[in-house]
């Protein structure tokens, strides 16, 4: 893939990470663990959306969020609803007590998989 493309690439990942954000009402914190911990600087730079080429970490931690998002928007009427539950407190496995944004921001890569795992399972069952 051509450099412009990956950076092209970074871009549209951003611009719908930061959507979802907005949607989900993250705060700066919660954010910066979604990307897996970086710094308020990388954040705010990340934030003006520029055409970056972006880390294959980063990458695969946005197509989770993406992922989870999908699956939330196909299980739920509305958006608000979908939205409202990602910060729904629920006992189910994996959560334990906790939302599930959260739980994906603990930050780790297996936070944002087993996440991913449960509303894929959900929306197919």
């Amino acid at each position: 893939m051509a450099l412009d493309d990956e950076k092209t690439r970074g871009h549209v990942a951003l611009k719908g990470f930061f959507g979802i954000c907005r949607e989900w009402d993250c705060t700066q914190k919660e954010m910066m663990q979604l990307l897996g911990g970086v710094s308020r600087s990388t954040l705010a730079k990340y934030e003006t959306l520029p055409h970056v080429t972006l880390s294959q970490d980063t990458l695969e931690r946005i197509s989770y969020i993406l992922g989870i998002y999908k699956s939330l928007r196909v299980m739920y009427p509305t958006a608000e609803r979908a939205n409202h539950r990602i910060r729904l407190v629920t006992s189910e496995v994996p959560f334990a007590g906790t939302s599930a944004l959260d739980f994906m921001a603990l930050g780790s890569m297996k936070h944002l998989m087993e996440t991913r795992r449960y509303f894929d399972a959900k929306r197919a069952g």
